[in-house]
C-alpha cells in the first residue's frame, strides 16, 4: 500500500540530529539531488498547511520504516507521511526497486506568505501542457480521454484494473518534438533517481518499447482548472491529478505495475520468453 494510513516507524521529528543525518544519507542512496529536493519540498508545504490548518500538519511527522533485516534478502524500507510515500525494496543482492513513489503538493501553488509562488510540481504540469499544445487537433482529441478530470489518480492501491489497457495518444504517432516532451515529462519522475537506478529504469522503459507508451489527458486545458494526465506503458505508469481544492492540490505517482515493492513480473516474463 502506498497511500499513507496508519503510519509506523520513526519520525524525523523524533530523531536525534545524527539519526536525521543518517536518514538523509539513506534517502540519497536511491535519489539524486532533484529527488531529495522533492522530499524537502513536500515537507516545506507541510509548514504552509500548518499555518492554514493547524499544528497537526507537521513536517516532522514523516516516518522511516524498515522491513526485514538490512543485508538479509529480501528487505526494504519506506519513507512516508502526508503526501509522500517512497518505497524501496531489495529482493536479492544487487537488485533494488524504488516504486511506488507517491508525491503530493497542497497547495500546488502557494498563494501568499514567505513561499508565495512556490510550485513543487509546477514544471511537471507545464511540460504536460506543452505536450497538449504541440499536438495537432486530431492528435489532441486522441489524447483526451475524458472531458472532466477524475478527481484522483486512478491506479490507487488494489485498483490497477480500473486503468484498463493504455489509452490516449501513442508515442509512435507523435512528432519527434512532442515525443521528446513526453520523455522529458517522464524524466521529471524517473530523473529523481540516483544515476544507477535511473539507468536501470531507462533500460526497463526501452524494453517495454517506448513507442508503445501512450499519453492521456482528462479535464480542462485552461490553467487553474481541474485536470489529469498520465503516461502509460506496458508496465510503467505515471499519473498526475490536480482537481481538489479548486485545482490547487496535486496527487502524483510513478509506479512499475510489474515490479512494485520489488516484485518483477515483467522481468520474469522476459526470462521465460526472451524477446529478440
Amino acid at each position: 500500500h502506498y497511500i499513507p494510513r496508519n503510519r509506523s516507524g520513526l519520525s524525523l521529528g523524533e530523531m536525534r540530529p545524527v539519526q536525521a543525518e543518517a536518514a538523509h544519507a539513506l534517502f540519497a542512496t536511491v535519489l539524486d539531488r532533484h529527488g531529495l529536493e522533492l522530499l524537502d519540498g513536500v515537507r516545506l508545504l507541510e509548514d504552509v498547511l500548518r499555518e492554514q490548518q493547524g499544528s497537526f500538519r507537521d513536517p516532522g511527522r514523516y516516518f522511516v520504516s524498515v522491513f526485514g533485516a538490512p543485508g538479509r534478502f529480501p528487505w526494504g524500507w519506506r519513507f512516508e507521511g502526508h503526501h509522500l510515500s517512497l518505497n524501496v525494496t531489495l529482493p536479492t543482492a544487487g537488485e533494488i526497486s524504488a516504486t511506488p513513489f507517491f508525491i503530493g503538493a497542497h497547495p500546488a501553488i502557494v498563494r501568499d506568505g514567505a513561499n508565495k509562488g512556490f510550485r513543487l510540481l509546477g514544471r511537471t504540469e507545464d511540460l504536460a501542457r506543452q505536450i497538449m499544445t504541440s499536438l495537432s487537433e486530431a492528435q489532441r482529441q486522441a489524447a483526451l480521454i475524458a472531458n472532466r478530470s477524475f478527481g484522483e489518480i486512478v491506479a490507487s492501491p488494489q485498483r490497477e484494473q480500473d486503468l484498463g489497457q493504455p489509452r490516449g495518444l501513442e508515442l509512435a504517432a507523435m512528432t519527434p518534438a512532442a515525443r521528446g516532451l513526453v520523455e522529458a515529462l517522464m524524466d521529471r519522475f524517473l530523473g529523481t533517481l540516483a544515476p544507477d537506478l535511473l539507468a536501470a529504469q531507462k533500460r526497463r522503459v526501452m524494453e517495454q518499447g517506448l513507442e508503445r507508451f501512450r499519453f492521456a489527458w482528462a479535464g480542462s486545458l485552461v490553467p487553474g482548472e481541474a485536470h489529469y494526465f498520465r503516461v502509460h506503458g506496458p508496465a510503467t505508469l505515471i499519473e498526475h491529478d490536480n482537481t481538489q481544492n479548486n485545482a490547487n492540490h496535486i496527487h502524483s505517482v510513478w509506479r512499475d505495475l510489474a515490479a512494485d515493492f520489488g516484485h518483477d513480473a515483467l522481468g520474469d516474463h522476459y526470462r521465460r520468453q526472451p524477446h529478440r
